[in-house]
């Protein structure tokens, strides 16, 4: 599959050279004969083939949109996190006043410290608008330094693990004691601390859905190389369909 993804173009190109020279072998037959007949089958089978794999490579743009999707709000919900965290911050840590606020804020901190990684998520984007039905095509106008460069963003991709951003837990015993001893003193406090621990479960549970959605996209891309093989034979079939439509406007012109 990876070498259909990697030469998509020159593949075409190959089979619509085929498909002409087969087409120039026909063109001694009259019009109305049996190989026109059969050549114009070819072209009705595989342009059906082709339609087929159209709709298939459709659903998977549709996959790849949603995995957009879950980019975008999974990254959002990561810029959201790190503004409240910093405002938590900046309000109750600068100095903190109590040896509770204090394991509150080193809490903040290390949850900040674990989604320093999610910074990465836009490469799911990159990666995926690449990989994309037909749009693999330009990667050939790039040269081999594009290409590599892309296997490399893919495997980067492929590897993130959401547990190693994020393995900090919002709510450990000291931060539950020092929530419980603070709730009578300083309720703001508590309160805007169990918002970002909340907001923090949130950030894991659409971070692990963002890499459930890119393996199905990846356990499913052999549905690139589908669409490529059924545009190879369109481009092969199609030249003998416009030989047949030449033959019959010669004779009856």
């Amino acid at each position: 599959m990876a070498f259909i993804a990697d030469n998509q173009l020159p593949l075409l190109l190959l089979f619509f050279l085929a498909g002409l020279i087969g087409t120039a072998f026909l063109f001694r037959k009259p019009a109305g004969h049996r190989a026109w007949r059969l050549a114009d089958l070819v072209w009705v089978v595989l342009g059906g083939f082709g339609a087929l794999a159209a709709v298939i490579s459709g659903i998977y743009a549709a996959d790849s949109s949603r995995l957009e999707r879950q980019i975008d709000i999974a990254y959002a919900a990561t810029a959201a996190f790190d503004r409240d965290a910093a405002r938590f911050r900046l309000r109750f840590c600068d100095p903190a006043y109590d040896a509770d606020i204090a394991v509150l804020c080193d809490k903040v901190e290390f949850l900040s410290a674990s989604t320093a990684g999610n910074a990465e998520l836009p490469l799911f984007i990159a990666v995926t608008d690449e990989v994309a039905p037909l749009r693999g095509l330009s990667l050939l106008f790039g040269g081999r330094a594009a290409a590599q460069q892309m296997q490399d963003m893919t495997a980067t991709a492929s590897a993130f693990d959401p547990q190693a951003f994020l393995v900090f837990t919002a709510l450990d015993a000291p931060a539950q004691a020092a929530v419980d001893t603070l709730r009578r003193k300083v309720p703001a406090i508590v309160g805007d601390f169990l918002i970002l621990a909340r907001a923090y479960d949130d950030l894991i549970a659409h971070v692990a859905k963002l890499k459930d959605e890119w393996d199905y996209l990846q356990a499913n891309a052999h549905i690139l190389a589908l669409q490529v093989i059924a545009l190879c034979l369109v481009s092969f079939a199609a030249p003998f369909r416009l030989g047949k439509s030449i033959v019959e406007l010669r004779r009856h012109g």
